[in-house]
């Protein structure tokens, strides 16, 4: 426990810090608060677009309004809908729609996920050479997702620490490159 107290403070630390550094490829504050509220809009307007979504489950990222889609939903016309409805949106300029046809993940998945990716973005923030402050990490079904402002060689070190996670079954690339 005290492991995963040491790590969330890491993670929190670097993210507060991480508005300190002078880089020309880094988000504002407020790019990063409007893309914290473009998420919570997404979500509520797929929601609101069709009773079906209401038993899927749906995960919402933002990087400078690029929208990653992720998690479960019953149908394909309802992966399609959730991709239209983002995508309608003024504030939203590019959709990833990584959601899968099935039935919700568990529990024990989800709390698996959540778990990896706090290894993952440990790991990133560790090596100075993979940019863990600009990276953004969703963990699905064992599937890991990378998402930030980098340049190519940036993101393929990102991407080779993140390969060396224990667990990490799959990694999808969902970077902006500069």
């Amino acid at each position: 426990m005290a492991y995963l107290y040491r790590v969330s403070i890491t993670i929190l630390m670097a993210g507060l810090l991480a508005g300190c550094a002078s880089d020309p490829g880094k988000r504002t504050t407020g790019v990063v608060i409007d893309d914290e509220g473009l998420e919570w809009t997404v979500k509520r307007e797929i929601r609101n677009s069709d009773p079906g979504f209401q038993g899927s489950h749906i995960v919402v990222v933002s990087y400078n309004r690029v929208v990653l889609l992720a998690g479960q939903v019953a149908t394909e016309a309802l992966r399609n809908k959730a991709a239209d409805v983002a995508q309608g949106l003024q504030s939203v300029r590019k959709v990833h729609n990584e959601l899968t046809v099935g039935g919700p993940t568990s529990l024990v998945a989800r709390s698996n996920d959540t778990w990896l990716t706090t290894k993952v973005k440990s790991r990133l923030l560790w090596a100075d050479e993979a940019y863990g402050r600009k990276t953004k990490v969703l963990t699905e079904n064992g599937v890991v997702y990378l998402m930030g402002l980098l340049t190519r060689e940036q993101a393929d070190i990102a991407v080779q620490v993140t390969s060396q996670v224990y667990g990490v079954q799959k990694i999808v690339k969902v970077f902006e490159y500069r």
